[in-house]
């Protein structure tokens, strides 16, 4: 592929992005930059009634907080502006009337009562439901009558009979549809907007799009798109139709299977490079294992390695790809991540210890919140177990650590070592009693990073209540 290919993402903005679409996303911009060429965001927002300004913010700022960039948008233009669907109308309109002096498309004066007596009757025989042409032979006379009415028609396109519609999708290989098959179908609405298939078309034409990645669910109006490209004399893009995304129990993804859009995902504490990183390989192979930052991914991005059985989503394996970002986050992106539970009211140096600490055995920012109120809050509280353990250890054990802990300014060498002379204690005989009189707990971050973030003065006190 060369830098003339250019791709696109063009989501309905009615609600939150979620995975399925991010992963689509993704592939698009992936597909572009693997080759130098060029990405585009277009918002398709004709659905009035769903559609929102707030949805389109959310939008921009889910790619962006995702690591996506494009060239063209509605954001920052372009040679093809404008890139929300619903400002189109005029270059729509265009189309249109190029494809009436073709004598391709006729208006369509059928309700949707009318339509759906005709589906129905058309299942009842067993019939694949499709247009039955009513309108199509209607004359000129019978046209005007029913304007005169008052009646707002459709325009349908005029399948032509007898044709193979061919093409090679990018991921399921050669296709082959009949336009007997197709039916007749809407291509502007009673209302005079673009029915959703060809505004998506023909706007793809005018912006250059060279590679269309999309749903495997929108595979059944591809050659009516094609028919309709070719009717205005314009190139059709290489299409590919993704996988589904499904949930672990073989249904397609949704609430039920709990966080899936980005919001959701992002307020979690879930990092865009894990993400990222997971939805590259739902539904595309590669033999890449490790974490990928953007260039490397897209270097080893192949549309050839996606998948044509359904995607699974397995929220262990996120979790994962979480796990492995968290503990490559450098100290200073560490300390952002966990801004929201860490304290305001301590030293920089001590959180900056206390991060260093705890990063290695948390996943989610709020993981790191009960070490928070151990390190900086009040001294534990221990359970009767805990207690007895500590009381096993002896007074001796503690006034031993106190001391070194006082005279060492904190440093858990020193105070093992003072331990080991004053008890012969060795190994988890120290170290245990240790831990749970300065956390409460039996296990977590190494003791020693732990204690450069504890106050000395702390440390003395939490080791001196048990001498």
């Amino acid at each position: 592929m060369s830098a003339s290919v250019v791709t696109r993402f063009a989501p309905s903005p009615t609600g939150e992005l979620h995975l399925g679409n991010a992963r689509t996303a993704l592939f698009n911009w992936l597909l572009a930059r693997r080759s130098g060429g060029r990405f585009v965001l277009r918002v398709e927002d004709t659905d009035a009634g769903r559609s929102t300004g707030d949805f389109v913010e959310a939008l921009l700022r889910d790619l962006r907080w995702l690591g996506l960039d494009w060239e063209e948008g509605p954001d920052r233009g372009g040679p093809s502006a404008p890139y929300r669907q619903s400002e189109r109308g005029a270059n729509h309109a265009a189309d249109f009337a190029a494809l009436e002096a073709a004598g391709v498309v006729y208006p369509c004066f059928c309700t949707p009562v009318e339509l759906e007596m005709a589906r129905r009757a058309q299942r009842a025989a067993g019939q694949a439901p499709r247009y039955a042409g009513t309108c199509r032979v209607l004359d000129a006379p019978a046209r005007a009558n029913r304007l005169a009415q008052g009646l707002r028609p459709s325009m349908r396109f005029r399948v032509p009979g007898g044709r193979h519609i061919g093409f090679t999708d990018l991921v399921h290989g050669p296709l082959e549809f009949l336009s007997d098959d197709i039916g007749d179908f809407v291509v502007r609405r009673a209302d005079g907007t673009a029915a959703f298939f060809f505004g998506n078309a023909v706007d793809d034409a005018a912006m250059g799009v060279t590679h269309v990645l999309r749903g495997e669910d929108d595979l059944a109006n591809t050659p009516r798109q094609m028919l309709e490209l070719e009717a205005l004399g314009r190139a059709t893009p290489s299409y590919g139709h993704l996988s589904l995304l499904l949930g672990a129990d073989g249904v397609p993804l949704s609430k039920r299977h709990g966080a899936t859009s980005l919001r959701e995902l992002r307020e979690q504490g879930y990092l865009p490079v894990a993400i990222r990183n997971y939805l590259f390989r739902l539904g595309h192979s590669t033999p890449e294992h490790g974490l990928l930052g953007p260039v490397a991914m897209a270097d080893a991005f192949d549309p050839a390695h996606l998948g044509r059985a359904p995607a699974r989503f397995d929220e262990a394996q996120l979790h994962a790809w979480q796990k492995a970002a968290v503990h490559r986050l450098s100290p200073e992106d560490a300390r952002r991540w966990l801004a929201q539970v860490l304290p305001g009211d301590v030293p920089e140096a001590a959180v900056a210890a206390f991060v260093e600490a705890v990063l290695p055995n948390v996943v989610f920012p709020e993981d790191a919140r009960p070490w928070v109120e151990t390190i900086f809050r009040a001294a534990p509280v221990l359970g009767a177990e805990e207690a007895r353990a500590v009381a096993e250890a002896g007074p001796h054990f503690f006034a031993a650590a106190a001391a070194a802990a006082e005279a060492g300014r904190g440093e858990l060498g020193a105070i093992v070592r003072a331990v080991r002379e004053t008890t012969g204690r060795k190994g988890a005989a120290v170290y245990g009693p240790l831990r749970l009189a300065l956390t409460g707990q039996t296990h977590g971050p190494k003791l020693a990073a732990l204690l450069r973030a504890l106050p000395v003065t702390e440390t003395v006190h939490r080791l001196g209540r048990f001498a």
